[in-house]
């Protein structure tokens, strides 16, 4: 199993960063795989290639803003699961589980 995201906010200081690290919990207590790009104040961090977009099983987006190159993603519009910074840095764990359950990933 392989968890992607990418976690953007306004400022790009705070909530990008927790909003990445609830991501990176979530899958690891799933045991996925995983790498989340972040788009901050600084620009573009730990950023996806093509081949992390193509082997992914979901693609997590947390932005509340506009996802900068968000044309890289679009042959894989299938894999996308996007929510809200706060619903994952709050509920996390379970909605990245129970989505990868949905898709037939996770049993």
């Amino acid at each position: 199993m392989y968890v992607i995201g990418i976690s953007a906010c306004p400022t790009g200081i705070a909530h990008t960063y927790m909003a990445a690290d609830a991501i990176e919990k979530a899958a690891k207590n799933i045991g996925a795989s995983y790498k989340v790009e972040t788009q901050g104040s600084i620009g573009i961090e730990n950023k996806l290639s093509d081949e992390d977009i193509r082997n992914a099983d979901i693609i997590v987006i947390t932005a509340a803003v506009a996802v900068r190159e968000f044309e890289r993603f679009e042959a894989f519009k299938d894999k996308i699961f996007e929510v809200s910074l706060q619903n994952v840095i709050v509920n996390g764990d379970e909605l990245i589980k129970n989505e990868m359950i949905n898709r037939g990933v996770l049993k």
